[in-house]
C-alpha cells in the first residue's frame, strides 16, 4: 500500500538517490525532475500529496516555480529544500506559502517528519487522540461518579468539553462514546443540582458563584482598585464556544478564566436580569415591580436592564458612573466602535451582545441555518467566524490596545435537545421547550425538576398555584397535540431554560491587555 504520490525538483538528483529509496521503501512512490518547468508539466498530468522543491535550480526558480505551482495546485503542500539560510529568501517562500523549509543536506528522518506532518498529521492525530481519549474514558467515568461539589463538577465539564474539542479536530470515531459518557454526566449533574438549588438560592454565603453575584463579587472589586471596566455580556455563549473564541484573544490579552453557574431558568429573563440587578428574580418582581415583566404579559422581557443595573448601584450605594449598550446587528456594533472613545467617560461600560442568541433561534426556525451548525462543532465554526468578522473584534482590538479591564460573560448556556417529555398544559403556559410554569400542568414528575413552591428557589408566582418544571439532559418538552410534527421540528434544535452543564456551568473570562 502507498503512503503517497511525491514530486521532488532538483537539479542534483544524482545525489539524492539515498533519500529516494529510502522513501520508497517506507511505501512512497516517488517522481523526479530536475528543473522547474519539467515539475509544471508533472503537476499538469498528476496529483501529489506533497512537492519537494529546490530553491536554486537552472531555468526557473524554485520560488518561480513555487509560484506557478500554487496557480495549478493550490491545496498541494510544497517544501522548500534549499542551502541558503538567507532571511529573505525563507520570507519570500513563506509568503509564497509553503507547508515547510528545509536546510541542505537534509537527512532521511528530516524528509519523513515533514512527510508525516504534512501529508499523515491527521490521521496520526485521530488514531493518537483516540488512543489518548481510550485511556482516560475510564479515569473521566471515575470523576463523573465522584463528583459531589461544585468544583468537581467544572472539572468533569472542563474535561469533556476539552475531549469534545480534541475529537471534533481529529475526525474521530470517537464522538458518540464521549456523548454518552456527557450524557451520563448531565444525568448527574441534576441529581446534583436537585439536591442542592433550594440551598443555593437561600444562601448567597455557601452556594458557588451564581447570577446575582456577578457585579459584588467580580465587578465592583474591580471598580473599587480605581480600574474601568468593561463588561460583555454574550447572550446564550457556552463553554465550549468560549474555548474557541479564546484561541483568538490569547495574544492580546491575560486570560483568567473561571465558569459560574446561572440561576435557574437558564433563560434571559431571569439568568440576565438577576446579573444586573443582583437580585433572585422574585425579589426582584417584589422589589422593583415596575422593572418585572411576568411571562403571562406581552412585554419584552429584557426591556429594563439599564435601570435594573442602577438599582443595584443604589442600592450598595456606589456613586459609579455607567453606559449600556444592547447590541443586536452589526451595524449596532460598529456605532459603538465608532464612539469607542465615549467609554472613557464612564467607570464601567455594559455591553449586551445578541448575536449568538439569534444563531440559536434561526436554526431552530431556518433549514439553511440548520444545515449550516447541524452539530455542535458546526455551531462553535459559525460562533467563531462570527467574531472574526464582526465589529466585535474590533471593538476587543481597542480594548486591547486601552487600559480597561475586560470582563467577558454570559447568562446563561443551551444544549441540543433530542428526547421529548410529554407535557399538558392549559394555554397560558409559557412556549419555552426547556422549562414550563402554570397552574394546571400535567407531567411524569420522574422526568422532570418540579417546584411547587417557587418563592423556596426565589421565583416569583403569577399566580397562587404557579408551579414550574425543569428539563434535565437533553430533554425537551412536547404537547400531545400534534405531537410527531412537533417533535420532528424541535429534534436536535438548540434550547435553553432547563438543567445542563451546557446551560448551567458557563464561562466568566477578566481580560487584562497585555500592553499593561
Amino acid at each position: 500500500m502507498k503512503n503517497g504520490l511525491l514530486l521532488w525538483a532538483d537539479d542534483e538528483m544524482d545525489l539524492l538517490r539515498p533519500h529516494i529509496l529510502f522513501l520508497e521503501n517506507k511505501g512512497y512512490e516517488v517522481m523526479t525532475v530536475t528543473n522547474g518547468q519539467d515539475a509544471l508539466d508533472l503537476c499538469r498530468k498528476h496529483t501529489f500529496d506533497l512537492i519537494m522543491l529546490d530553491e536554486n535550480m537552472p531555468g526557473l526558480s524554485g520560488l518561480e516555480t513555487l509560484s506557478r505551482i500554487k496557480d495549478l495546485t493550490p491545496s498541494v503542500p510544497v517544501v522548500m529544500v534549499t542551502k541558503s539560510e538567507e532571511e529573505n529568501i525563507m520570507d519570500q517562500a513563506i509568503g509564497g506559502k509553503i507547508a515547510d523549509f528545509l536546510i541542505k543536506p537534509v537527512n532521511p528522518n528530516q524528509i519523513l517528519m515533514t512527510l508525516k506532518k504534512n501529508i499523515h498529521q491527521r490521521d496520526i492525530l485521530s488514531e493518537k487522540t483516540d488512543s489518548n481519549y481510550q485511556q482516560n474514558f475510564g479515569r473521566l467515568g471515575m470523576q463523573i461518579n465522584d463528583a459531589r461539589s461544585f468544583e468537581d463538577w467544572t472539572e468533569v465539564y472542563r474535561q469533556l468539553v476539552s475531549w469534545e474539542l480534541q475529537l471534533s479536530e481529529a475526525d474521530s470515531n470517537m464522538t458518540e462514546m464521549l456523548k454518552m459518557q456527557k450524557n451520563e454526566a448531565n444525568g448527574g449533574f441534576a441529581k446534583f443540582v436537585k439536591k442542592n438549588y433550594q440551598d443555593w438560592t437561600n444562601s448567597s454565603d455557601n452556594r458557588p458563584l451564581m447570577s446575582p453575584d456577578i457585579f459584588k463579587r467580580k465587578v465592583f472589586p474591580l471598580l473599587d482598585k480605581g480600574e474601568k471596566v468593561v463588561l460583555l455580556v454574550l447572550d446564550n455563549f457556552r463553554y465550549d464556544q468560549w474555548r474557541q473564541l479564546n484561541v483568538e484573544l490569547g495574544q492580546a490579552f491575560s486570560v483568567e478564566e473561571e465558569l459560574y453557574m446561572s440561576i435557574l431558568p437558564t433563560a434571559t429573563q431571569y439568568a440576565r436580569n438577576a446579573i444586573f440587578s443582583g437580585l433572585m428574580p422574585n425579589k426582584i418582581a417584589q422589589m422593583f415591580p415596575d422593572l418585572w415583566v411576568d411571562e403571562d404579559e406581552e412585554e419584552g422581557k429584557n426591556l429594563n436592564e439599564a435601570p435594573l443595573v442602577q438599582t443595584q448601584l443604589d442600592r450598595y450605594r456606589r456613586k459609579n458612573t455607567f453606559s449600556y449598550h444592547k447590541i443586536n446587528d452589526s451595524q449596532g456594533a460598529e456605532k459603538l466602535v465608532s464612539q469607542f472613545k465615549q467609554f472613557q467617560h464612564y467607570d464601567l461600560n455594559v455591553v449586551v451582545l445578541n448575536f449568538i442568541d439569534m444563531l440559536s433561534h434561526a436554526r431552530t426556525e431556518s433549514k439553511t441555518v440548520r444545515e449550516l451548525a447541524k452539530d455542535e462543532a458546526a455551531y462553535r465554526s459559525i460562533t467563531l467566524s462570527w467574531f472574526r468578522h464582526s465589529p466585535v473584534r474590533e471593538l476587543l482590538k481597542l480594548l486591547a490596545d486601552s487600559d480597561y479591564t475586560v470582563i467577558i460573560t454570559t447568562d446563561h448556556g443551551s444544549i441540543r435537545v433530542d428526547k421529548p417529555v410529554k407535557v399538558l398544559g392549559d394555554r397560558n403556559v409559557n412556549t419555552n421547550l426547556r422549562y414550563k410554569l402554570g397552574k394546571n400542568l400535567s407531567y411524569n414528575a420522574k422526568e422532570v425538576f418540579e417546584v411547587k413552591e417557587p418563592a423556596k428557589v426565589q421565583l416569583p408566582s403569577p399566580n397562587i398555584s404557579t408551579t414550574y418544571i425543569f428539563a434535565t439532559g437533553s430533554d425537551f418538552f412536547a404537547y400531545p397535540n400534534n405531537y410527531n410534527h412537533y417533535v420532528s421540528y424541535y429534534k436536535d434544535t438548540f434550547q435553553h431554560g432547563g438543567i445542563s452543564m451546557e446551560e448551567m456551568l458557563i464561562p466568566l473570562i477578566t481580560l487584562q491587555p497585555k500592553k499593561r
